[in-house]
């Protein structure tokens, strides 16, 4: 049989061949039949046959695998993008979930009178849990809050966690009536006691509610949203405060403010005025507290009340603080020098903010600061609030307890005002308790007023400390004060916060202190 004669003489040679030709061009399916002759030809042929049947399952499984790969890959795909934007601690959307349902609700625009809204909510009182009681308790604190969120909105409302202990509600159609009316059950919810781990713990919220305006991007409407947010917390918080266009101004105003208050603890627009308090039998200053002032070149002078709280919040309080204590030691030690005015014999007190109770350096900076000035430290009184002594965590208790030791005193602002617990008073290492000038103006108009005040100073006798009364206006309440055993005070009727030129001159002129009450 000769080679061009194959297709001729045996059509089985032509089929082998196209069967081959089609499983080169990736027919798997291809199958050639296999006649009863049963010789070389047809085993070639079954051959074939078996090579296209292994292909086959080889490529399926291949898909198979490929497939699965697939699949997993875009899982992994889905639950990267979910983590990416879920909140690990609490299972909630996170910041950028959030922004990104805002736009998309924004993009699909009014229905009448119903639009987007945002809730935005700070805990009050969060970071003294977090701070006394640890992380762990804090992270469970947080769950608990979300799961409240969660369980006062509506079904189609989107709650997000945006880090730390702030949270945000977006709204998708809402009149600000019912905005609003989410928001005070939502507030309503978070107020509750937890119980976790055996604690008792409650938490309150500050809450700011922005309408979106078309037009606006998530980004701004979210920012409105906090502005309005923190306008609840300065307001008392627990409130609810919806956006106004003037309190961007007012945010803007105050942005400027704080950089203009880095120069001014950085240059000399600060000043201090001292305020004396007096022995009440003998009229003599025992002491003075340095207030704090802001001479502004444009606006004049500023009180504390306004630029005290930025500096918390902004970190700048260390360094105000640091200012105060090196100023007003300066001050005591000029004093003390000076021949006309060393024949008074007081004490320097000056107000220490809750974050210099976490600095670690603290100690050290009072340490230095009375070495520098070559004052006794029994000379210095560092006054602190209830709060900030009481919600004190180990590192304020150790601080204070250095403080004891290196012989500075130790004394409790506006007491009345907050705990006034009895058993913290027999435990804090404080020599002298400021009673709140609250207490002391119902004098006169509450029959109950006389008692109270009598017990309050038994209470801080009995705890071994000493008692100043702030907020005397009258001489009726000095006399009142002294007539139950009071014997030191402070007040307008004695004399307002002087510059120190001011009180210098009094103190070179007057052995007891003259009362020239307005």
């Amino acid at each position: 049989m000769s080679e061009g004669n194959f297709s001729t003489e045996d059509p089985r040679l032509g089929l082998l061949l196209d069967g081959i030709v089609r499983l080169a061009a990736g027919d798997l399916n291809t199958r050639i039949e296999v006649s009863d002759a049963r010789d070389e030809i047809d085993a070639v042929i079954m051959g074939t046959n078996l090579l296209a049947e292994d292909l086959q399952i080889i490529y399926e499984e291949l898909e198979q695998r490929v497939n699965a790969r697939t699949q997993q890959l875009n899982e992994a795909h889905l639950a990267m993008r979910h983590m990416a934007m879920t909140d690990p601690l609490t299972g909630l959307n996170n910041r950028s979930a959030f922004a990104n349902a805002l736009a998309e609700a924004q993009a699909a625009g009014q229905k009448g009178s119903k639009r987007p809204a945002i809730l935005l909510l700070d805990m009050d009182g969060f970071k003294s849990i977090n701070d006394t009681l640890g992380h762990t308790i804090g992270d469970k604190v947080l769950e608990t809050l979300a799961a409240r969120i969660s369980g006062a909105v509506r079904e189609q409302d989107m709650v997000a966690r945006m880090g730390g202990d702030e949270f945000a509600v977006m709204l998708p159609d809402v009149t600000p009536a019912e905005a609003a009316s989410i928001g005070n059950r939502i507030l309503a919810s978070v107020v509750g006691a937890m119980e976790i781990e055996g604690q008792h713990l409650r938490c309150g919220a500050s809450m700011g509610l922005r309408m979106a305006d078309p037009g606006h991007g998530a980004e701004e409407l979210m920012m409105e949203a906090d502005i309005a947010m923190y306008e609840s917390k300065a307001d008392g918080r627990g409130k609810l405060k919806v956006f106004e266009p003037a309190m961007l101004h007012s945010r803007q105003m105050r942005n400027q403010l704080v950089g203009e208050l880095k120069e001014a603890i950085a240059g000399s627009q600060l000043v201090l005025y001292y305020q004396p308090i007096i022995r009440l039998d003998t009229r003599e200053i025992e002491g003075v507290e340095a207030l704090v002032r802001w001479n502004h070149p444009t606006r004049g002078l500023i009180m504390p009340d306004e630029f005290i709280p930025i500096a918390e919040e902004t970190g700048m309080i260390s360094d105000l603080g640091g200012w105060v204590l090196r100023t007003a030691v300066e001050q005591l030690k000029q004093w003390r020098s000076d021949p006309l005015t060393s024949g008074h014999d007081f004490s320097m007190r000056i107000n220490v903010s809750a974050a210099d109770l976490q600095r670690l350096e603290f100690v050290e900076d009072v340490r230095e600061a009375l070495a520098s000035a070559n004052l006794d430290p029994s000379l210095l009184v560092l006054e602190l609030t209830e709060s900030a002594v009481i919600l004190g965590n180990d590192l304020d208790r150790y601080t204070l307890n250095s403080l004891r030791r290196l012989g500075v005193g130790l004394e409790i602002d506006d007491f009345g005002t907050g705990y006034s617990s009895i058993s913290y008073l027999r435990r804090l290492p404080v020599d002298t308790v400021k009673v709140d000038r609250t207490l002391l103006s119902a004098l006169g108009s509450d029959p109950s007023q006389p008692a109270l005040l009598a017990a309050v100073l038994q209470l801080i006798r009995a705890c071994g400390l000493n008692a100043v009364w702030e907020g005397i206006e009258t001489a009726e309440q000095a006399q009142y004060l002294l007539g139950i055993g009071c014997t030191s005070g402070q007040g307008y009727y004695f004399s307002r916060p002087l510059p120190g030129e001011q009180l210098t001159e009094q103190l070179k002129h007057h052995k007891t202190w003259p009362v020239t009450a307005d």
